[in-house]
């Protein structure tokens, strides 16, 4: 299990997670409505050029919303189509972007130069 952490403050920010792989379903929700996270509870993965680490929103608790409106742009949540709209909630460093807007993926997508890996030894 990994944890990882603000490189600015140490500060955690996911809980506790393994790798996994993104969950597949209907391609989108009818209406407005919000998809299904992306992953599972409890899973992250890289991305193609490892910049981002996928997670699902409620493994992100060491985060906030971003003090800027303009980064929240969205209609039924963040579309995080206007750059990083989370920052660490121990030091306010921009750590990561929300998506869950009704017509993008249901994610958080930590920035991966903004957290350190920490592993836990059992």
């Amino acid at each position: 299990m990994t944890i990882f952490r603000c490189v600015n403050c140490g500060q955690p920010i996911t809980s506790e997670v393994m790798p996994g792989e993104p969950l597949r379903g209907p391609e989108r929700p009818p209406g407005n409505e919000v998809a299904p996270p992306r992953m599972a509870s409890g899973t992250f993965k890289i991305n193609f050029d490892a910049s981002l680490l996928i997670f699902h929103p409620d493994d992100v608790s060491g985060a906030a919303l971003h003090s800027d409106p303009r980064r929240l742009g969205g209609c039924c949540g963040p579309a995080g189509q206007d750059g990083p709209n989370l920052v660490c909630v121990g030091c306010g460093v921009e750590v990561a972007t929300k998506e869950s807007d009704c017509w993008t993926d249901n994610l958080v997508a930590l920035i991966a130069a903004a957290v350190a890996e920490e592993p836990k030894v059992l």
